[in-house]
């Protein structure tokens, strides 16, 4: 195996016969091939219904976590908290629960672990009662640093109660000298680094801040006259709020009874938003960067039908997030639109019975090939993104035993050749796919009669931009070109770790 440097153009050869087993693909299947997502956050201030309006935006941000959910409301004399492991439906939808989290203030979070694992202490928000009163934060993002900031904290004396990242900005927080608590809080975001949106409560302000390359997206709204905080507009939209503006990047905003207070604390950099928010993690009816993530979607089916058309009979999305981006492939290409997998909205994620026969049947319940639509056809696979590879053989593999004569995969994304560290799990390099394969091992693994995925400058031309600044990058790309917007003193760290442990064997 060796790294890929440059795509060829794909071309067409015998599909690899399907063996007589019969594949049944599940949630967790189409999961497992993805970026796992990342986390969503949402605050309201001076609201009377502020817990119940978190609950409702945490629905809404649920696609970003299902591991786990938390609101932290005040009262004017106290916090209330409740987290759970779960989803946000399973804890948050009954009055009592509701009802325990008083106040007119309120934070939220919906959480897929990418440091920490999921136990209850992880869950968010994490709450403290700091020197002049509680502070209670929500993240969506990673921080490169805060290992060795950790680190630093604990030679100093700091307890921690959990190993989120998270709990380093609330601990740096606690441990500033500076008299007031924003000062406070400015001094611990310019000792972090990384990808954050943050939503604080304090005992008399709601409080955000994103990130200085703006790789993480914060929305601020408005309810009548409460100010509302989240990480995507569908938040807003099930609330019925208005959309004020996005949050700057480096930018924090301050929410009290007296109004919205502004403060830009950093020097302007570069700004670099992530390019998943708009290939996989936003919803596609969010506006993300002035943007709508679905005609982002489309666009990138279109620029791959014209990069890399293939002549076939019907274009299939694998769902539900291809379903964009083979729109616009179809569209683009004339090929026409067809779901050739259906999938059971209304089976539930865990479908567990005593034999395997069963599980088997049970899962064929929730993705199923339509054979009307496959069967004698040469087919176009259109998905976002291709991590393992492992769900990709599946799939293609339910294509051909639904009788397909052909199938050709094209993917609305460069191929994924190096890990995240901003907040999206991803594997190890050795575990990607396209890190360790070229284009043609890759197709003769996948089992696909053609293979392309779309250009890096395909990429860029989608999302508005005539091509990529190779100079000054206009978004955060790492994940295709190894391109990292910020040092990743963490992961450095462990390298030299490893390193001075090997050679100490070797002494």
């Amino acid at each position: 195996m060796h790294e890929q440097t440059q795509l060829r153009f794909p071309f067409v050869t015998e599909a690899r016969k399907p063996t007589p087993t019969p594949t049944f693909l599940t949630d967790d299947d189409l999961q497992d091939d993805r970026p796992r997502e990342e986390c969503g956050v949402f605050g309201v201030f001076g609201h009377p219904d502020a817990a119940a309006l978190t609950a409702l935006g945490l629905h809404a941000l649920q696609h970003r976590g299902q591991e786990a959910a938390g609101i932290v409301a005040y009262d004017g004399e106290h916090f209330h908290s409740e987290r759970r492991i779960g989803l946000v439906g399973d804890h948050f939808s009954s009055a009592k629960v509701i009802d325990r989290l008083k106040g007119d203030m309120a934070i939220g979070h919906v959480r897929y672990s990418t440091t920490g694992e999921t136990v209850l202490r992880n869950v968010q928000p994490l709450f403290a009662d700091l020197y002049g009163g509680g502070f209670a934060v929500c993240h969506n993002g990673n921080l490169t640093n805060a290992i060795t900031l950790r680190n630093e904290l604990v030679r100093n004396g700091a307890i921690f109660q959990s190993t989120s990242d998270t709990e380093t900005i609330l601990q740096l927080v606690a441990q500033s000298r500076k008299p007031r608590v924003m000062e406070r809080f400015v001094d611990a975001l310019s000792q972090i680094q990384g990808a954050y949106a943050l939503v604080v409560l304090t005992n008399k302000k709601l409080i955000g801040a994103r990130d200085p390359l703006g790789i993480r997206p914060l929305i601020l709204g408005k309810l009548g006259g409460a100010p509302i905080l989240c990480s995507e507009t569908v938040a807003l939209d099930i609330i019925g709020a208005e959309f004020v503006r996005e949050i700057e990047p480096g930018e924090i905003v301050v929410a009290t009874k007296d109004g919205i207070e502004s403060i830009r604390p950093f020097p302007p950099q570069q700004v670099r938003p992530c390019v998943f928010e708009y290939i996989y993690f936003a919803r596609p009816d969010s506006i993300v960067g002035g943007k709508s993530v679905y005609n982002v979607r489309k666009r990138l089916g279109q620029e791959l039908a014209t990069e890399s058309y293939v002549d076939a009979d019907v274009v299939i999305p694998v769902p539900d997030s291809g379903v964009p981006a083979a729109i616009g492939f179809a569209a683009q290409s004339g090929i026409p639109f067809e779901l050739g997998i259906i999938r059971n909205h209304y089976v539930g994620r865990t479908f567990i019975e005593p034999t395997q026969h069963i599980r088997q049947l049970g899962v064929k319940l929730k993705h199923n090939a339509n054979r009307a639509i496959v069967a004698g056809k040469r087919i176009v696979l259109v998905d976002d993104s291709v991590v393992r590879g492992t769900t990709s053989v599946k799939i293609v593999k339910m294509m051909y035993e639904a009788g397909a004569r052909e199938v050709h995969m094209r993917i609305a994304s460069p191929p994924i050749t190096h890990p995240d560290f901003y907040g999206i799990d991803t594997p190890e390099r050795e575990q990607l796919l396209a890190a360790n394969y070229d284009l043609e091992e890759m197709r003769n693994y996948i089992g696909v009669d053609s293979l392309a995925f779309i250009s890096v400058d395909g990429l860029y031309r989608a999302m508005g931009f005539s091509h990529r600044d190779q100079e000054h990058p206009q978004l955060t790309d790492h994940c295709f070109t190894g391109d990292y917007p910020t040092p990743l003193l963490d992961r450095d760290g462990e390298q030299r770790t490893t390193q001075l442990s090997l050679l100490a064997e070797i002494a």
